[in-house]
C-alpha cells in the first residue's frame, strides 16, 4: 500500500483518531493477525465466530502500527462505525490517489463461472508489461477486493480485480470502490440462483460491472452468451466482444481438443479490437484442461489487447499460461496409472457440465471414466432439478462409474438412475469418508477420475487425497 499517516487513514474512512496523527502505515493491510508485517494496518473485522478486535494487541506487537476498529482499544487505532465499509472507503481513496499520480489501469472480471481462471490468465498476460497486482485465490467480495486494491502502490501499472456477486447491487458497491478501465463479463449462468432469485436477476447484477466503468472505460463482453452480449446496450462507452461466433471482435477459429482435454485454436482479432488498428491471427495451444477455458482465454486476450499487449505476445503467453489456483481442473498423473482431475473448489450446473465433458474427452474410448460428484449449493428452488439434470448428463456422456457424495447431491444419483444407469454404475455414499473407502476398492490402473462439488461439501479433501501420490500438471476452472 502507499504510505499514509494515521490522520490520513482517519480522513479517508471518516473515523475518529485514537493514535498519534503522524504514525505512518506503509506495510500490508491485513484482516488476519498472522499476516501482519512491519508497518501494517490491521483491520479488526467482527466475525460470526471470531472477533478481530481480540487480536488487535497481538497484531500491534507483531509490527502493525495502526488498527482500524469499531471500538476504542488500548492500541493506536482509528475508530469507525462499520469496519468493513471503512475498509472499502480506504481502498477507494488509495486507488483514486494512485490514478491521480500515474497511469494505473484497472481490469474488473465477473461472471457466473471462470472469474478466477480469467484473472489468473490476465495476470500472466500483463505482468511482462509492468508491475501487476492480481488477487490471491478468489478475493472477490466486499473484503477481498479492497484488500487487493490496497496491495497496489506507485509502481503498479495493472490492477486486476475479480468481482463476485450474490445479489443485485453487489457489483455496484465494488465498482464504486474500484471503477474498472476494462470490465470483462464472462457468462451469465446458474450459480447462486437461490440468492439472486432467477437468471434475469443474475444478468442485471452482472451488468453492474458495465455501468460501473470508469470514464472512457471499455466493456469486454462474451458474444456467445446472449445475456452478456445484451449488456452492450448498457455500456457507457466502447464495447469489444469475444467468442466463437463470426461476429465476435476477438474470436477462436479452427478450434480443436486433444486427448488430454487441451484446446488449440486460431486467435483472430478484428480491426479496432486491440490498441492497434490491424486485423491479426495467431495460433494458441492452451495448457489448461477443458474446452470451457477457450472462453476464459478469449476474455483475457480481449482485455489484454485493449490494454496494449501486442497480439503475438498475447498468443505466446496464453500458450505458456498455467494453472495458479488449486482445486480447479488440476490434473494429476499417479504412478499407478490413474489420472485425477480435481475440480473440487466449487460447482454450479454450468461448471459441472464443462468438467464432465472434459472427463469424457480425457477418458476417450480406452480408459474408464469415474465421476465423484457432490452437492451444488445456492441453487434455491431449482436445486433438485439441476442435480437431476447432471445425473442424466453423466449417463449421456457414458461415464462408467458415478459416485454421488452426500444427501444434498442425491438428485444426481436419481437422475442417472432414471436416465438408464443401473446396478453398480451409480453409487451413493453419505460422506467424503465413505467415498474415499469406496474408491480405494474400486479404482484401477488407467482410470480417469473427476472430483467436483461446491466448496462447502468438503470434497476438496478427497481431491487432495487422490492426488497426493501423483504429479500435478494442472488446469484451472472457477
Amino acid at each position: 500500500m502507499i504510505e499514509l499517516t494515521a490522520a490520513q487513514v482517519a480522513a479517508a474512512t471518516g473515523g475518529r483518531l485514537s493514535a498519534d496523527p503522524a504514525v505512518r502505515v506503509g506495510g500490508p493491510v491485513v484482516v488476519d493477525s498472522r499476516r501482519v508485517g512491519p508497518g501494517s494496518l490491521f483491520v479488526a473485522l467482527p466475525g460470526e465466530h471470531v472477533d478481530g478486535h481480540d487480536f488487535a494487541a497481538g497484531a500491534v506487537a507483531a509490527g502493525a502500527t495502526l488498527v482500524l476498529a469499531a471500538r476504542e482499544l488500548d492500541v493506536p487505532c482509528v475508530v469507525v462505525d462499520d469496519v468493513q465499509a471503512a475498509l472499502g472507503e480506504l481502498a477507494r481513496h488509495v486507488l483514486a490517489t494512485l490514478r491521480e499520480r500515474g497511469d494505473l489501469r484497472v481490469v474488473g472480471v465477473t461472471g457466473s463461472v471462470g472469474k478466477t481462471t480469467t484473472k489468473d490468465l490476465l495476470g500472466q498476460l500483463l505482468r511482462p508489461e509492468g508491475p501487476t497486482v492480481v488477487p490471491r485465490g478468489s478475493f472477490n467480495n466486499e473484503i477481498g477486493l479492497p484488500l487487493t486494491v490496497l496491495e497496489a502502490d506507485e509502481t503498479t501499472r495493472f490492477l486486476v480485480l475479480e468481482m463476485g456477486a450474490s445479489g443485485v447491487g453487489h457489483l455496484t458497491y465494488l465498482t464504486r470502490i474500484a471503477p474498472p478501465d476494462v470490465s470483462v463479463v464472462l457468462v451469465v449462468g446458474s450459480a447462486h440462483l437461490g440468492e439472486f432469485g432467477g437468471i434475469d436477476a443474475v444478468a442485471r447484477a452482472k451488468a453492474e460491472i458495465v455501468t460501473g466503468l470508469a470514464p472512457g472505460g471499455v466493456a469486454v463482453l462474451n458474444a456467445d452468451d446472449l445475456r452478456v452480449a445484451a449488456m452492450a446496450d448498457a455500456a457507457p462507452g466502447e464495447v469489444v466482444t469475444f467468442g466463437t461466433i463470426p461476429a465476435a471482435d476477438v474470436r477462436a477459429e479452427d478450434l480443436g481438443i486433444d486427448r488430454t482435454g487441451r484446446a488449440s485454436f486460431t486467435l483472430r482479432v478484428r480491426p479496432g479490437a486491440s490498441a492497434g488498428a490491424d486485423e491479426g491471427r495467431a495460433r494458441v495451444t492452451l495448457g489448461l484442461v477443458g474446452e470451457h477455458h477457450v472462453t476464459n482465454a478469449l476474455a483475457a486476450a480481449a482485455a489484454a489487447l485493449r490494454l496494449g499487449v501486442a497480439l503475438p505476445g498475447v498468443a505466446a503467453r496464453l500458450s505458456d499460461a498455467r494453472a495458479l489456483s488449486p482445486h480447479r481442473m488440476q490434473v494429476t498423473e499417479r504412478p499407478d496409472g490413474i489420472t485425477v482431475i480435481d475440480d473440487s473448489y466449487n460447482a454450479n450446473p454450468d461448471s459441472m457440465r464443462a468438467a464432465l465433458k472434459a472427463l469424457a474427452v480425457m477418458a476417450g474410448r480406452d480408459r474408464r471414466s469415474v465421476a465423484v460428484l457432490g452437492e451444488m449449493l445456492e441453487l434455491g428452488d431449482d436445486s433438485r432439478v439441476a442435480h437431476d439434470d447432471i445425473g442424466r448428463l453423466v449417463v449421456r456422456l457414458n461415464v462408467k462409474l458415478l459416485v454421488v457424495v452426500g444427501e444434498g447431491a442425491g438428485g444426481i444419483h436419481d437422475g442417472a438412475t432414471q436416465e438408464g444407469s443401473w446396478g453398480d454404475e451409480t453409487r451413493f455414499v453419505p460422506d467424503v469418508e465413505a467415498a474415499s473407502a469406496l474408491l480405494r476398492e474400486e479404482l484401477r490402473e488407467g482410470d480417469v477420475v473427476l472430483v467436483k462439488a461446491s466448496n462447502g461439501s468438503g470434497l476438496w479433501r478427497l481431491g487432495d487425497e487422490l492426488a497426493a501420490a501423483g504429479t500435478a500438471r494442472g488446469g484451472d476452472h472457477a
